[in-house]
Protein backbone atom coordinates (compact mmCIF):
# COMPACT_ATOMS: atom_id res chain seq x y z
CA UNK A 1 0.00 0.00 0.00
CA UNK A 2 2.72 2.48 0.98
CA UNK A 3 4.70 1.94 -2.22
CA UNK A 4 2.28 4.33 -3.92
CA UNK A 5 3.10 8.04 -3.70
CA UNK A 6 -0.58 9.03 -3.42
CA UNK A 7 -0.98 6.80 -0.35
CA UNK A 8 2.13 8.31 1.22
CA UNK A 9 0.79 11.83 0.68
CA UNK A 10 -2.65 10.86 1.92
CA UNK A 11 -1.33 9.16 5.04
CA UNK A 12 0.96 12.08 5.91
CA UNK A 13 -1.80 14.66 5.51
CA UNK A 14 -4.38 12.46 7.23
CA UNK A 15 -2.24 11.72 10.28
CA UNK A 16 -1.33 15.38 10.75
CA UNK A 17 -4.96 16.44 10.53
CA UNK A 18 -5.87 13.52 12.79
CA UNK A 19 -3.74 15.15 15.47
CA UNK A 20 -4.71 18.77 14.90
CA UNK A 21 -8.46 18.63 14.20
CA UNK A 22 -9.34 17.01 17.59
CA UNK A 23 -6.82 19.28 19.32
CA UNK A 24 -8.72 22.29 18.03
CA UNK A 25 -12.02 20.49 18.53
CA UNK A 26 -11.40 20.08 22.27
CA UNK A 27 -11.81 23.81 22.87
CA UNK A 28 -14.71 23.99 20.41
CA UNK A 29 -16.59 21.20 22.20
CA UNK A 30 -15.90 22.52 25.70
CA UNK A 31 -17.20 25.95 24.69
CA UNK A 32 -20.39 24.34 23.34
CA UNK A 33 -19.68 25.49 19.79
CA UNK A 34 -19.64 22.04 18.21
CA UNK A 35 -21.57 23.31 15.19
CA UNK A 36 -18.83 25.76 14.29
CA UNK A 37 -17.18 23.05 12.21
CA UNK A 38 -20.37 22.70 10.20
CA UNK A 39 -20.66 26.45 9.68
CA UNK A 40 -17.06 26.91 8.54
CA UNK A 41 -17.09 23.77 6.42
CA UNK A 42 -20.08 25.13 4.50
CA UNK A 43 -18.30 28.47 4.23
CA UNK A 44 -15.29 26.62 2.82
CA UNK A 45 -17.55 24.92 0.29
CA UNK A 46 -18.74 28.35 -0.85
CA UNK A 47 -15.09 29.39 -1.19
CA UNK A 48 -14.30 26.26 -3.20
CA UNK A 49 -17.23 26.96 -5.50
CA UNK A 50 -16.10 30.58 -5.91
CA UNK A 51 -12.59 29.40 -6.76
CA UNK A 52 -13.86 26.93 -9.35
CA UNK A 53 -16.14 29.53 -10.94
CA UNK A 54 -13.43 32.20 -10.99
CA UNK A 55 -10.67 29.88 -12.18
CA UNK A 56 -8.67 30.34 -8.96
CA UNK A 57 -7.32 27.76 -6.51
CA UNK A 58 -10.22 26.05 -4.69
CA UNK A 59 -8.14 25.67 -1.53
CA UNK A 60 -7.25 29.37 -1.57
CA UNK A 61 -10.95 30.15 -1.97
CA UNK A 62 -11.78 27.82 0.93
CA UNK A 63 -9.18 29.47 3.17
CA UNK A 64 -10.43 32.99 2.39
CA UNK A 65 -14.07 31.98 2.89
CA UNK A 66 -13.33 30.24 6.19
CA UNK A 67 -11.36 33.22 7.50
CA UNK A 68 -14.18 35.58 6.56
CA UNK A 69 -16.72 33.20 8.12
CA UNK A 70 -14.68 32.89 11.32
CA UNK A 71 -14.35 36.67 11.67
CA UNK A 72 -18.09 37.08 11.06
CA UNK A 73 -18.89 34.45 13.69
CA UNK A 74 -16.67 36.18 16.21
CA UNK A 75 -18.13 39.59 15.38
CA UNK A 76 -21.71 38.34 15.58
CA UNK A 77 -20.94 36.49 18.81
CA UNK A 78 -19.68 39.69 20.39
CA UNK A 79 -22.69 41.67 19.17
CA UNK A 80 -25.15 39.04 20.41
CA UNK A 81 -23.83 38.23 23.85
CA UNK A 82 -25.00 34.85 25.13
CA UNK A 83 -26.20 33.78 21.68
CA UNK A 84 -23.06 32.27 20.16
CA UNK A 85 -25.04 29.44 18.56
CA UNK A 86 -27.04 32.02 16.58
CA UNK A 87 -23.83 33.43 15.10
CA UNK A 88 -22.81 29.93 14.00
CA UNK A 89 -26.22 29.27 12.47
CA UNK A 90 -26.16 32.52 10.50
CA UNK A 91 -22.76 31.77 8.93
CA UNK A 92 -23.87 28.21 8.16
CA UNK A 93 -26.91 29.55 6.33
CA UNK A 94 -24.82 32.04 4.36
CA UNK A 95 -22.36 29.31 3.39
CA UNK A 96 -25.07 26.91 2.26
CA UNK A 97 -26.87 29.58 0.26
CA UNK A 98 -23.72 30.88 -1.43
CA UNK A 99 -22.43 27.40 -2.27
CA UNK A 100 -25.83 26.45 -3.65
CA UNK A 101 -25.99 29.46 -5.95
CA UNK A 102 -22.39 29.21 -7.17
CA UNK A 103 -22.66 25.46 -7.81
CA UNK A 104 -25.01 26.25 -10.68
CA UNK A 105 -22.15 27.98 -12.53
CA UNK A 106 -19.69 25.07 -12.23
CA UNK A 107 -19.49 23.04 -15.43
CA UNK A 108 -17.67 20.07 -13.90
CA UNK A 109 -19.70 18.91 -10.90
CA UNK A 110 -17.13 16.25 -9.96
CA UNK A 111 -14.69 19.00 -8.97
CA UNK A 112 -17.09 20.28 -6.31
CA UNK A 113 -18.06 16.75 -5.24
CA UNK A 114 -14.44 15.99 -4.37
CA UNK A 115 -14.65 18.73 -1.73
CA UNK A 116 -18.02 17.58 -0.44
CA UNK A 117 -16.80 14.14 0.63
CA UNK A 118 -13.04 14.64 0.46
CA UNK A 119 -10.37 13.40 -1.87
CA UNK A 120 -7.40 12.65 0.33
CA UNK A 121 -5.75 10.31 -2.19
CA UNK A 122 -5.66 12.79 -5.08
CA UNK A 123 -3.78 15.63 -3.40
CA UNK A 124 -0.82 17.27 -5.08
CA UNK A 125 2.53 17.89 -3.39
CA UNK A 126 1.70 21.60 -3.06
CA UNK A 127 -1.57 20.79 -1.29
CA UNK A 128 0.26 18.50 1.13
CA UNK A 129 2.77 21.27 1.86
CA UNK A 130 -0.12 23.65 2.60
CA UNK A 131 -1.69 21.11 4.97
CA UNK A 132 1.62 20.52 6.77
CA UNK A 133 2.14 24.28 7.20
CA UNK A 134 -1.38 24.82 8.56
CA UNK A 135 -1.08 21.87 10.95
CA UNK A 136 2.22 23.17 12.34
CA UNK A 137 0.74 26.65 12.85
CA UNK A 138 -2.36 25.19 14.53
CA UNK A 139 -0.37 22.92 16.84
CA UNK A 140 1.97 25.73 17.89
CA UNK A 141 -0.97 28.09 18.49
CA UNK A 142 -2.83 25.53 20.62
CA UNK A 143 0.31 24.86 22.66
CA UNK A 144 1.05 28.56 23.16
CA UNK A 145 -2.54 29.42 24.09
CA UNK A 146 -3.34 26.26 26.07
CA UNK A 147 -3.75 28.01 29.45
CA UNK A 148 -5.91 30.77 28.01
CA UNK A 149 -8.06 28.34 26.02
CA UNK A 150 -8.50 26.15 29.09
CA UNK A 151 -9.72 29.04 31.23
CA UNK A 152 -11.96 30.44 28.49
CA UNK A 153 -13.53 27.05 27.85
CA UNK A 154 -15.18 27.12 31.25
CA UNK A 155 -15.72 30.80 32.04
CA UNK A 156 -14.68 33.78 29.92
CA UNK A 157 -15.30 36.22 32.78
CA UNK A 158 -13.02 34.31 35.10
CA UNK A 159 -10.42 34.06 32.33
CA UNK A 160 -10.55 37.84 31.86
CA UNK A 161 -10.13 38.30 35.62
CA UNK A 162 -7.09 36.02 35.48
CA UNK A 163 -5.48 38.34 32.96
CA UNK A 164 -6.35 36.57 29.72
CA UNK A 165 -6.80 38.85 26.70
CA UNK A 166 -10.08 37.15 25.83
CA UNK A 167 -10.88 39.09 22.65
CA UNK A 168 -7.41 38.60 21.17
CA UNK A 169 -7.29 34.90 22.06
CA UNK A 170 -10.79 34.36 20.65
CA UNK A 171 -9.79 36.00 17.39
CA UNK A 172 -6.55 34.03 17.10
CA UNK A 173 -8.31 30.76 17.87
CA UNK A 174 -11.06 31.40 15.33
CA UNK A 175 -8.43 32.04 12.66
CA UNK A 176 -6.75 28.73 13.54
CA UNK A 177 -10.05 26.87 13.36
CA UNK A 178 -10.81 28.45 9.99
CA UNK A 179 -7.45 27.41 8.54
CA UNK A 180 -7.79 23.84 9.81
CA UNK A 181 -11.33 23.45 8.47
CA UNK A 182 -10.34 24.92 5.10
CA UNK A 183 -7.52 22.46 4.46
CA UNK A 184 -9.41 19.53 5.99
CA UNK A 185 -12.24 20.03 3.50
CA UNK A 186 -9.84 18.82 0.81
CA UNK A 187 -9.07 15.60 2.67
CA UNK A 188 -12.08 14.33 4.63
CA UNK A 189 -14.59 16.63 2.92
CA UNK A 190 -16.64 19.69 3.82
CA UNK A 191 -19.60 17.59 4.93
CA UNK A 192 -17.47 15.41 7.19
CA UNK A 193 -14.82 17.65 8.76
CA UNK A 194 -17.10 18.74 11.61
CA UNK A 195 -17.49 15.09 12.61
CA UNK A 196 -13.72 14.76 12.97
CA UNK A 197 -13.75 17.85 15.16
CA UNK A 198 -16.24 16.29 17.58
CA UNK A 199 -16.17 12.47 17.55
CA UNK A 200 -12.49 11.94 18.52
CA UNK A 201 -12.96 14.54 21.26
CA UNK A 202 -15.94 12.55 22.54
CA UNK A 203 -13.69 9.49 22.60
CA UNK A 204 -11.06 11.26 24.68
CA UNK A 205 -13.58 12.69 27.13
CA UNK A 206 -14.89 9.22 27.96
CA UNK A 207 -11.69 8.08 29.65
CA UNK A 208 -9.63 11.22 30.36
CA UNK A 209 -9.21 12.62 33.86
CA UNK A 210 -7.72 15.99 32.97
CA UNK A 211 -7.66 18.57 30.18
CA UNK A 212 -4.18 17.45 29.10
CA UNK A 213 -5.21 13.80 28.99
CA UNK A 214 -8.36 14.66 27.05
CA UNK A 215 -6.36 16.57 24.41
CA UNK A 216 -3.82 13.76 24.07
CA UNK A 217 -6.42 10.98 23.89
CA UNK A 218 -8.57 12.94 21.44
CA UNK A 219 -5.62 13.40 19.09
CA UNK A 220 -4.73 9.73 19.52
CA UNK A 221 -8.29 8.77 18.56
CA UNK A 222 -8.05 11.08 15.54
CA UNK A 223 -4.79 9.50 14.40
CA UNK A 224 -6.07 5.95 14.96
CA UNK A 225 -9.33 6.53 13.10
CA UNK A 226 -7.50 8.22 10.21
CA UNK A 227 -4.91 5.45 9.84
CA UNK A 228 -7.45 2.62 10.17
CA UNK A 229 -9.91 4.41 7.90
CA UNK A 230 -7.34 4.89 5.15
CA UNK A 231 -6.24 1.26 5.31
CA UNK A 232 -9.83 0.03 5.26
CA UNK A 233 -10.78 2.32 2.39
CA UNK A 234 -7.76 1.15 0.35
CA UNK A 235 -8.42 -2.56 0.72
CA UNK A 236 -12.23 -2.40 0.64
CA UNK A 237 -12.56 0.19 -2.11
CA UNK A 238 -14.46 2.70 0.04
CA UNK A 239 -14.46 6.51 0.12
CA UNK A 240 -11.70 7.53 2.59
CA UNK A 241 -13.50 10.47 4.24
CA UNK A 242 -16.63 8.59 5.18
CA UNK A 243 -14.65 5.50 6.22
CA UNK A 244 -12.48 7.56 8.57
CA UNK A 245 -15.55 9.01 10.30
CA UNK A 246 -17.23 5.59 10.64
CA UNK A 247 -14.05 4.20 12.22
CA UNK A 248 -14.07 7.14 14.64
CA UNK A 249 -17.69 6.32 15.53
CA UNK A 250 -16.62 2.72 16.13
CA UNK A 251 -13.89 3.91 18.49
CA UNK A 252 -16.43 6.06 20.34
CA UNK A 253 -18.71 3.07 20.84
CA UNK A 254 -15.71 1.12 22.12
CA UNK A 255 -14.95 3.92 24.58
CA UNK A 256 -18.54 3.77 25.84
CA UNK A 257 -18.11 0.05 26.51
CA UNK A 258 -14.74 0.56 28.22
CA UNK A 259 -16.16 3.29 30.45
CA UNK A 260 -19.18 1.19 31.38
CA UNK A 261 -17.01 -1.82 32.22
CA UNK A 262 -14.62 0.30 34.28
CA UNK A 263 -17.51 1.66 36.33
CA UNK A 264 -18.91 -1.79 36.88
CA UNK A 265 -15.56 -3.22 38.01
Amino acid sequence: MLEYAFMQRGLLAGLLLGVVIPLVGMTVVQRRLSMIGDALSHASLAGVAAGLVGGASPIAGAIVACLVGALCIEGTRRALRGQAELAVAVILAVGVGTAGVLSGFISNASSLNSYLFGSILTMSNNEVVTIVAVCVVAAVACAALRRSLFLMSFDERQARTAGVAVEAVNLAFMVVVALVVAVASRTVGSLIVSSMMVVPVACGLQVAHSWRQACALSSLAGVASTALGLVASYYLGLRPGGTIVLVAIGLLLLMFVVRRLSRGA
